[in-house]
């Protein structure tokens, strides 16, 4: 399936704000990818639809046939099924993804050249870093479902991104995912103002039940 979702940029910007751990949350703690891919650096954040692509590890072809068909907003998500010993991204393929509108990217895989990536501002987030360049030959899958652990991202579905980790939202599930969200973050804003005025997080959640059933005194 091709990735011809859209998000608006009041959409991306929601979705930022709200952070990875919130949507995760929200959405039933469910959609969130390995944390061991990484934002290259704190402070790193990006919301968008998912282009999916699986290639081969150690060989890079697929990434450059992939920029071709990348739309502006667009997270390019590639699983190199975990393989870092090789870095299949640069400082060369993040200015045409900068100068493309591509919104991140997502390697289950390594990359290299991060000083340069961390500089441009390009929001990268990977297994591991990796010195060694790639061959150009093998085919790989553009579009297609990829498996990433325990996780399942289909292109169109979304990615949230930041110094928390990802998490991926079914495209078909977005709008009531942002809705289940700010409703968590207007209880968490309640919970924090309450606990300004004396509470304490054990009373806001019940938990003193539980200290007695455990007999925490």
């Amino acid at each position: 399936m091709k990735n011809e979702n859209t998000l608006t940029d009041a959409v991306v910007e929601h979705l930022i704000r709200l952070g990875s751990a919130t949507v995760y949350e929200a959405q039933g703690a469910v959609g969130a990818l390995s944390e061991e891919i990484k934002p290259l650096a704190r402070g790193m954040k990006m919301a968008g639809p998912a282009l999916t692509l699986h290639m081969r590890p150690g060989d890079n072809l697929m990434v450059h046939y992939a920029l071709m068909h990348a739309k502006k907003g667009d997270v390019l998500v590639i699983n190199c099924d975990g393989f870092i010993g090789a870095g299949i991204w640069d400082d060369v393929l993040t200015t045409q993804a900068q100068h493309i509108g591509l919104a991140g990217l997502v390697v289950n895989g390594a990359v290299r050249d991060s000083d340069a990536i961390i500089e441009s501002g390009f929001p990268v987030f990977a297994r591991g870093i990796s010195i060694r360049g790639t061959e150009k030959k093998q085919p790989g899958t553009l579009n297609g479902a990829l498996i990433i652990g325990d996780c399942i991202i289909r292109s169109g579905d979304i990615v949230v991104g930041d110094s928390d980790g990802l998490v991926i939202i079914e495209r078909e599930q977005v709008d009531n995912v942002i809705k289940l969200s700010d409703a968590r973050e207007e209880k968490e804003n309640n919970y924090k103002n309450k606990i300004i005025n004396g509470a304490t997080t054990a009373e806001l959640m019940q938990l003193n039940r539980v200290f007695d059933y455990l007999d925490l005194k």
